[in-house]
C-alpha cells in the first residue's frame, strides 16, 4: 500500500498536469481533493492535447480509478462537458470514474455573485467560476451537495430555500434581476439523471482500497502559495491546495500518507492579483511568457512571470513536508544567458529569517538573487540526466540546495515522452 500526495509548490501553474499523468503509471487509483473547475490541467500525448478541469490527469492511463473528492466543488455543465470531451477522444470512462456523495455543488448564482464581486473594488482576480461563493455556502452550511441529487424532493426544498436567499441579496444589494428558480431546479434534476452512475461514498470506497493494498494518489488544483491558510491572503483560493488538504478532502487520514511529492516551475508564475516578489515587470518577464506560453489553460490570462523564489519554495516544502520534487519548464530557460535565483528577502534592510505571508510585508520585501550562467542550448530532446548541459545540472543543484528538496522528476517539454525521471 502506497498514498502519494502531489502538491504545487508555488502559486499554481506549475504543470501538475503533465506529472500527475507521468505518476499515475504507478498507481492504481488517482484522487482530485480539492478546487473547482478553475483549475486547468494541460497534457500533452503524441499529437493530442488534453485540458482537464475537474477529472483526475490519471484518466489518461488506462486502467486508473479517478475520483473526484469530497473537497472538490463541482460545476455539473464543466463535468458533464469535459466527460464528453474524453469520450469524443477516446478516452474511456464508463467505470472509472466515481464522484464524491458529499462534495458540495456550484450553482448557477455562485457564478453570478463572482462575476459581481470582481466588478467591484474588492477584487483578488478569481477566474468567476463561482468556487469561492460555493465554498462559502459551504462553510456556512446552506451548500447543495451531491448527495442532495439523490432525493428529487430534498433537492427541489434546497434549491428553492437558496435561491430565494439569493434573489433577495441580488436585488436588495446589487439592484440585479431575480435568478429563475424552476429553471434552475429542472437543469440540477437533469443533471442528477445523467451522473448517477459516477456518484459514490468515496471515504468507504477509498478505505475499502487501502485495506486491500492498493496504491493511490492524491492530487490537489492551485498551488500553495493559494491556500486559504497558508498562502498570500487574501489573494488565495478558497480551499487547502496543501497536503494537509488532501487528507480532509478525501477522507484519508495523515497516518496513511507515505509520500508528498512538490512541483515546481524552473521559474515562477502567477495568475490574478497580489504580492510577487521576483516578478519581471520588464522584456526578461515578457520573454519567458513568450517562449512558456504562460497563458490559463482554463481563461487564457496572461500569467505574470519572475525568476525562481527558492525562498517561497522553502516555505512550501516545510509547509506540505515534501520530500522529492518534479521540476517542470526547464527547457525554457534555455534562451537565456543568465538565470537569477531568489536565495533570500529584505525587508527595511534585514534579512528575512521566514517567509512572510501577510500582504503589506510581502509587497515590501526585495528579492536577494544570485545568477548563474545559462546554457544556451536546446535540451527539449534529452531522455536522461547526463544529456543535460553541465550549467543546467548546475542550476538544478543549486535550486535544489536553496530549496532543501531532492529532484526525482525533470519535464523538459510538454509532450508525456518529454520527462526525465532520476
Amino acid at each position: 500500500m502506497s498514498v502519494g500526495v502531489i502538491v504545487g509548490s508555488q502559486w499554481g501553474d506549475e504543470g501538475k498536469g503533465k506529472i500527475v499523468d507521468i505518476l499515475s503509471k504507478g498507481y492504481e487509483i488517482v484522487v482530485r481533493y480539492q478546487g473547482g473547475a478553475n483549475a486547468g490541467h494541460t497534457v500533452e500525448i503524441g499529437d493530442k492535447k488534453f485540458i482537464l478541469h475537474l477529472i483526475p490527469s490519471g484518466i489518461l492511463r488506462d486502467g486508473v480509478i479517478c475520483v473526484i473528492g469530497n473537497g472538490v466543488v463541482i460545476d455539473p455543465k464543466a463535468l458533464l462537458d469535459e466527460i464528453k470531451q474524453l469520450e469524443n477522444l477516446g478516452i474511456n470512462i464508463k467505470g472509472r470514474l466515481f464522484i464524491s456523495h458529499n462534495a458540495h455543488l456550484i450553482m448557477p448564482y455562485h457564478k453570478l455573485l463572482d462575476s459581481i464581486n470582481e466588478s467591484g473594488t474588492s477584487k483578488i482576480g478569481t477566474t468567476g467560476r463561482g468556487i469561492g461563493p460555493s465554498y462559502i455556502d459551504k462553510y456556512a452550511r446552506t451548500g447543495i451537495r451531491i448527495v442532495d441529487l439523490l432525493d428529487k424532493k430534498i433537492l427541489e426544498e434546497k434549491i428553492r430555500c437558496s435561491i430565494e436567499e439569493k434573489n433577495n441579496l441580488l436585488k436588495k444589494v446589487y439592484d440585479h434581476s431575480e435568478l429563475n428558480v424552476e429553471e434552475i431546479i429542472k437543469e440540477y434534476l437533469d443533471f442528477d439523471d445523467k451522473i448517477d452512475e459516477y456518484i459514490k461514498d468515496t471515504t468507504y470506497y477509498l478505505h475499502s482500497a487501502l485495506e486491500e493494498g492498493k496504491s493511490i494518489l492524491l492530487e490537489g488544483a492551485q498551488g500553495t502559495l493559494l491556500d486559504i491558510d497558508h498562502g498570500t491572503y487574501p489573494y488565495v483560493t478558497s480551499s487547502n491546495p496543501t497536503s494537509g488538504g488532501a487528507c480532509t478532502g478525501t477522507g484519508i487520514p495523515p497516518t496513511k500518507i507515505t509520500s508528498v511529492v512538490g512541483i515546481v516551475k524552473a521559474y515562477t508564475t502567477r495568475v490574478g492579483l497580489g504580492p510577487f516578489p521576483t516578478e519581471l515587470l520588464d522584456e526578461t518577464g515578457e520573454k519567458l511568457r513568450k517562449i512558456g506560453a504562460e497563458f490559463g489553460a482554463t481563461t487564457g490570462r496572461p500569467r505574470r512571470c519572475g525568476w525562481y523564489d527558492a525562498f517561497l519554495v522553502n516555505y512550501s516544502r516545510m509547509i506540505n513536508g515534501i520530500e522529492r520534487v518534479a521540476v517542470t519548464k526547464l527547457d525554457i530557460l534555455s534562451e537565456f544567458e543568465e538565470i537569477k535565483v531568489c536565495v533570500a528577502y529584505e525587508l527595511n534592510g534585514k534579512v528575512l529569517k521566514s517567509f512572510p505571508t501577510d500582504v503589506s510585508r510581502l509587497l515590501n520585501v526585495n528579492p536577494v538573487y544570485e545568477t548563474l550562467p545559462g546554457w544556451n542550448t536546446d535540451i527539449s530532446n534529452a531522455k536522461s540526466y547526463d544529456e543535460l548541459p553541465p550549467n543546467a545540472k548546475s542550476y538544478l543543484d543549486f535550486i535544489a540546495k536553496k530549496s532543501g528538496f531532492e529532484i526525482g522528476i525533470i519535464s523538459v517539454g510538454p509532450k508525456r515522452d518529454q520527462t526525465i525521471e532520476l
